[in-house]
């Protein structure tokens, strides 16, 4: 279920407050933070994006949870 439009413009990493990149048409469905520093993958379950830097993945690590 993809994330609103509208909704994806306002939202911003957690981590580092860098605009998000919607690749909810994907598998898995994540919003990806565009900040070459941070880098994190965050998950969106039943259409809804779970921005919490616990539950994120580190883009290269294939699923591994980054550390806080």
């Amino acid at each position: 279920m993809p994330v609103d439009a509208s909704l994806i413009q306002i939202l911003a990493c957690p981590a580092c407050h860098a605009p998000l990149d919607d690749r909810t048409a994907d598998d898995p469905a994540e919003l990806l933070c565009t900040s070459g520093d941070c880098g994190l993958a965050y998950p969106v379950r039943d259409g809804i994006p779970v921005l919490l830097v616990d539950e994120a993945r580190s883009q290269g690590t294939g699923g591994t949870p980054s550390p806080a």
